[in-house]
């Protein structure tokens, strides 16, 4: 039996490559106290304020999630003060980057993003066959001025990860609003904010305001990160009422489930969990990277939840294959064309003091 062949970009597709399953090297080496520092999960867990509502909420399981989420984008606007109507919810970060391009994007238009950003921006404008424009980065980080000068006449979406992953760089407010003033209207700006939370600097775009000023921004946020749910596969995005109602048109009628919702409803009402989260990374990154300035181990200032690792390619593997040896699983970047980069997730202060001795270990 002969199946109808892949359209053109999904035959070509590389999938999305995840950091390696602590099942997996359990198996491998045998051991159980493995560290898992990949995939830039929230090591200290989502609030305790979660957990004790997840039960009542199982007696509802039998029944359809509500497709409009009314009641979390309502906790959502109460939080952040963004208009109801202009959030949109999504299965992870993840889908509403799927959603964005199919629709606003045709196999005859173009995407851009930078080099070294988010990988899934490459593999969801591939998905639908349409032109990618990767601009070269500046730094690690992205060239704005040479991505507002990559769009062409056929540009539908530009993807901007802030901070940026795997990099950790970020870009302030007044950076955004000189970009789009030399967007034109027509093309959606996309500004993922999957590590918000963890930027502390006052020129970043916590009030979410630049949708305010400029109706072609959307800004999207996870539960994956700060908040400790990245196994509930909940975002949501804020834009202009045109572009929402776009939004709602071509997302799934029930994307986004029953339990989920719950638990981001409890989570949001708990932000000294937040507070706490996001103030055990910096002070538990600044300690880690402290050590790696007196290892001579070079580094890339982060925003985000993890450090980036500047080194060789040969030298990055070495470390790569210790941590592994010794049950601490990191990134080495070779998806993203940084063979001699690292990634390490900021984990707890015991598992960043056994990465550490780890390194110290290398000759």
């Amino acid at each position: 039996m002969s199946f109808a062949p892949a359209n053109e970009g999904i035959a070509k597709l590389k999938p999305y490559q995840p950091g390696k399953p602590i099942s997996e090297l359990e198996r491998e080496l045998g051991m159980t106290d493995i560290v898992k520092l990949a995939s830039n999960e929230n090591p200290l867990g989502c609030s305790d304020k979660v957990k004790e509502a997840v039960a009542a909420e199982l007696a509802e399981i039998g029944r359809y999630p509500d497709g409009g989420g009314f009641i979390l984008k309502d906790q959502i606007h109460a939080q952040f003060g963004v208009a109801h109507d202009c959030i949109t919810l999504g299965n992870g970060s993840n889908d509403l980057l799927e959603i964005f391009a199919r629709a606003f994007v045709s196999d005859k238009d173009s995407v851009v993003y930078s080099q070294h950003a988010f990988a899934v921006y490459a593999l969801v404008t591939q998905a639908i066959n349409a032109e990618a424009i990767e601009v070269p980065a500046q730094g690690f980080s992205h060239d704005l001025d040479a991505m507002a000068a990559a769009i062409k006449d056929n540009t539908k979406l530009v993807f901007i990860a802030n901070p940026n992953n795997p990099s950790g760089t970020y870009l302030s407010k007044k950076e955004i609003r000189e970009l789009m003033s030399k967007i034109p209207r027509h093309v959606i700006v996309v500004l993922d904010g999957a590590y918000a939370e963890y930027v502390m600097e006052k020129d970043y775009d916590v009030d979410f305001s630049l949708v305010k000023e400029f109706d072609n921004i959307i800004l999207t946020r996870t539960f994956s990160k700060a908040y400790g749910l990245a196994g509930i596969r909940l975002g949501w995005c804020y834009a202009s009422p045109r572009v929402a109602s776009i939004l709602s048109r071509v997302k799934g009628p029930f994307n986004t489930n029953s339990l989920a919702q719950h638990m981001a409803i409890i989570a949001l009402n708990d932000q000294d969990h937040i507070k706490m989260v996001t103030g055990q990374n910096k002070k538990n990154k600044e300690w880690f990277e402290g050590e790696l300035t007196k290892l001579d181990i070079k580094f890339l200032p982060s925003y985000a939840n993890f450090s980036f690792i500047k080194s060789t390619k040969t030298d990055a593997a070495k470390m790569s294959e210790t941590l592994l040896e010794n049950g601490i699983i990191v990134r080495q970047l070779d998806s993203y064309n940084l063979p001699h980069c690292l990634r390490i997730t900021i984990g707890t202060m015991e598992d960043m003091k056994k990465t550490i001795k780890a390194l110290e270990n290398i000759s």
